[in-house]
């Protein structure tokens, strides 16, 4: 099993953030993550991730706990943020290899890391430019290829493609399709027809709280449409 997550919860102050989340992922799984603002979505992907420590329950990758050994976990997670930070004076290829080598890799290793994930985002000639000079799109997918340039075998994608004009994302929704099929991939987003293009599966939470998990398919033909199924679990709340 790549991800085993059983029984996560965080709490700040009175607040229970995330209540009791359970699930699994496997290679090959492109899981939507959703639910309405405030869910928890970005919380139990913090703990995934190893950037929070939960109250209670686990996240195992590869059956290895992220908060007893976070080291060796997030050697095999990359975890692309919502607004993800880039230093704008960097170029790609700069920035890539700093990542790199504070991943400890060694040079000749860093160097062929990152000629890896410019292949895989499809970075081309902008490797070369200054960040600052690139659009949104392409920024995206340097934040992309910094999450995978350790090569990971488990993505945790927040909010990938927000912002983007729809030819950008459209290109980013196929670069996730493509990279899902040989790692797992826990993508949170605000567009159901994303979840539709690109999920095998949608994970949905209200409140802290896991209430739906199935084929996006399933849940649409379920309840009358992918937007309806969400309405219907969520109580009508507002917001992905």
């Amino acid at each position: 099993m790549l991800l085993q997550v059983e029984g996560l919860r965080k709490s700040f102050g009175r607040r229970v953030a995330v209540d009791d989340v359970s699930f699994s992922i496997d290679v090959g799984e492109v899981v939507g993550f959703l639910g309405p603002n405030g869910a928890g979505k970005t919380t139990t992907m913090r703990m995934i991730a190893g950037y929070l420590e939960p109250e209670d329950g686990f996240a195992k990758v590869f059956g290895i706990d992220v908060a007893q050994d976070r080291r060796r976990a997030q050697e095999r997670v990359g975890y692309l943020p919502e607004g993800a930070p880039l230093y704008g004076e960097m170029t790609p290829w700069t920035f890539l290899r700093f990542v790199a080598e504070t991943r400890g890799m060694a040079t000749d290793a860093a160097r062929h890391a990152v000629i890896r994930a410019a292949h895989d985002t499809s970075l081309g000639e902008a490797i070369g430019r200054p960040i600052e000079t690139l659009s949104k799109g392409y920024r995206r997918r340097v934040g992309l290829a910094a999450a995978l340039v350790h090569d990971p075998m488990l993505l945790i994608l927040d909010e990938p493609t927000d912002g983007l004009d729809p030819n950008q994302r459209q290109s980013v929704r196929d670069l996730i399709r493509r990279l899902g099929a040989e790692r797992g991939v826990i993508l949170s987003t605000h567009s159901l027809e994303e979840v539709e293009a690109v999920c095998t599966r949608a994970i949905v939470i209200n409140k802290g709280k896991l209430i739906a998990d199935a084929k996006p398919a399933d849940l649409a033909k379920e309840h009358g449409g992918l937007e309806a199924a969400f309405r219907a679990l969520t109580g009508g709340e507002e917001g992905l």
